[in-house]
């Protein structure tokens, strides 16, 4: 079982180069003709998401692309490869799904508003018999930013990527995430990324945790930004693991060091 819940938390913080690509690649520009079409493609040494590595503390590959209308529709879809060990039976990938509204407030104030949903193809919990409990979720969110800061809270309608009555003995709709950002160019070419925010899991409360981020982005030429971070949790390492197939076993939450290389275009 805590095998079980470990796999179900196993998101990702995409690190520096397209931070929480799910719903801030999606934003509509500033000053942006009224159709805007753009495409993202990402190299990361350890996809994580919430701190929590979702490919085994290994690479992976993401990419994405992005619609957004003059008016502060968006609709999007990202998607990165992730590891069996953790999301079994299936494509060994994650697919994201979501669309939401931003629209300025007064002063420099934008708020956003939507949904995201996370597929993964063919994936499903082992040990439930003829019974196929799947990874799938779904939240809506609402945000705001202003300047370099910028803040958001992911609501889950869904049992919580899946740990339900079947899964874990309780449902875990209304699980949230609180999101808080700040990016600013500290020299040319240079952005610092920090961010802070906090999982909780409803009715898992040993499940909850903190996570952070800090690092920085270089445009190394025409929009190729290569990346570094420091990302952590204080996660419960009893909890939060992941085991292969040969029974090793890795601590998926712990503090190490992102980097990453990617374009928008």
């Amino acid at each position: 079982m805590k095998y079980t819940l470990t796999a179900l938390t196993a998101f990702a913080l995409l690190a520096p180069v397209v931070a929480d690509a799910q719903t801030t690649a999606a934003a509509a520009p500033a000053a942006t003709p009224e159709h805007s079409l753009t495409g993202n493609l990402t190299l990361v040494s350890d996809y994580r998401f919430r701190g929590i590595s979702q490919s085994y503390k290994l690479p992976a590959v993401q990419g994405g692309i992005d619609y957004a209308h003059s008016s502060g529709f968006y609709v999007g879809n990202w998607n990165s490869s992730v590891s069996g060990n953790q999301y079994p039976n299936g494509a060994v990938l994650e697919m994201d799904f979501y669309g939401g509204y931003k629209f300025p407030v007064g002063g420099d104030i934008t708020l956003d508003v939507g949904g995201l949903y996370f597929y993964y193809p063919g994936s499903y919990y082992n040990g439930f018999g003829t019974k196929r409990p799947v990874y799938n979720n779904f939240e809506v969110y609402f945000g705001a930013s202003t300047g370099p800061f910028s803040a958001k809270i992911f609501w889950a309608v869904s049992d919580f990527f899946g740990l339900s009555t079947t899964t874990g003995g309780q449902g875990s709709k209304g699980s949230y995430y609180v999101d808080l950002n700040y990016t600013a160019e500290i020299m040319p070419k240079t952005n610092l990324v920090a961010h802070v925010g906090y999982q909780s899991v409803k009715n898992y409360s040993d499940l909850s945790y903190f996570d952070y981020k800090l690092g920085a982005t270089y445009d190394i030429h025409n929009g190729w930004l290569i990346g570094a971070a420091v990302v952590g949790t204080n996660a419960d390492k009893n909890l939060y693991y992941a085991v292969d197939g040969q029974g090793k076993r890795k601590s998926i939450g712990d503090t190490t060091v992102v980097f990453s290389i990617g374009k928008t275009f």
